[in-house]
């Protein structure tokens, strides 16, 4: 699409890191670093799809149910292309967060658990005007299918710089981004152009689709407490279970104490990474101990974004 909102995101960095790849034992240990688009994460390929996607159908306000990166992503790219945007929170928003949601006008609505906030969302939703972003559906689907689209250009990104990994660590809340990236390898693989799809590893802050993949339903709550602010929540989704099982891979659990120790390792060689973020690493290593991973292969790391605006970092300086 021709970018008409000077917010065009994408084509971000991909890091390769030889000292890492050493310290996990692995051939090598790639990082696509999504912290470099316009508003600082992965979630603006999205925002960038659904604004279009919303002009397209003649909405005039953009809405769903966030408390992170989704939610300033957002507000900035409705802002630019003159929508209005109300987003769903939950009352224990990051000042950092809600500053920005301030400079773009956006308006917030405080609601005390998904199902509130979703319930709002699908009430808008069924409005003119209105452009749901984010899921609003129980069982939860996703998020706007459309644009959900945008995460497959990470696939395409990395495939043209020459990096296919073996396995891939995905950050995951709902599941959005794990469904586009697998889906840009499934594209890239009935092309003709890879010959094999990367295991999706969903790495969670607790046991969501790793339950679901041991023989629970997919359609119950599995509620947990976790400072990976960016990846709380009780939901699992068709997405997260489909990219995890399509590409033989599946789900690991980090928690927030292996997870803070991944993050000084990123730091102590120069990458700042969300606590979520730094997850995918120490889900790795958890995958090389249990032989999941060999020390033969590749890795890619999905940096979601640094962390500057991660409430846990914030706390710990």
């Amino acid at each position: 699409y021709e970018d008409t909102l000077g917010l065009m995101p994408g084509n971000t960095p991909l890091l390769q890191s030889p000292p890492l790849a050493q310290a996990l034992n692995v051939a090598g240990l790639h990082i696509k670093d999504e912290s470099q688009n316009p508003t600082g994460s992965h979630k603006d390929r999205m925002s960038a799809l659904g604004v279009y996607q919303a002009l397209d159908f003649g909405a005039h306000t953009l809405v769903l149910a966030s408390s992170g990166n989704a939610a300033v992503s957002a507000a900035h790219y409705a802002h630019a292309a003159g929508l209005g945007c109300e987003v769903a929170t939950y009352q224990d928003m990051p000042a950092s967060y809600l500053a920005q949601l301030a400079a773009c006008g956006a308006t917030r609505l405080v609601f005390s658990d998904n199902a509130g906030r979703w319930r709002h969302v699908a009430r808008r939703a069924a409005e003119p005007g209105y452009f749901a972003l984010t899921n609003h559906h129980v069982p939860a689907l996703g998020s706007a299918p459309l644009a959900i689209e945008g995460y497959k250009a990470i696939a395409y990104e990395c495939h043209s710089s020459g990096c296919v990994p073996a396995h891939i660590m995905v950050p995951t809340a709902r599941g959005d981004l794990a469904w586009g990236i697998f889906a840009g390898f499934r594209d890239l693989l009935e092309a003709g152009e890879i010959g094999a799809l990367p295991k999706i590893w969903i790495v969670e802050p607790f046991a969501r689709l790793s339950r679901v993949l041991a023989g629970e339903s997919l359609h119950l709550s599995y509620p947990g407490h976790t400072a990976q602010f960016s990846t709380a929540g009780a939901t699992v989704t068709y997405l997260q279970w489909q990219a995890a099982m399509a590409t033989g891979g599946g789900a690991v659990v980090v928690t927030d104490d292996a997870a803070r120790r991944a993050r000084e390792l990123l730091g102590f060689h120069g990458i700042s990474a969300e606590l979520c973020a730094a997850a995918g690493l120490a889900g790795a290593q958890q995958l090389r101990l249990d032989k999941k991973i060999s020390a033969d292969e590749d890795v890619l790391l999905i940096l979601t974004a640094n962390a500057s605006r991660d409430p846990s970092a914030i706390q710990s300086d």
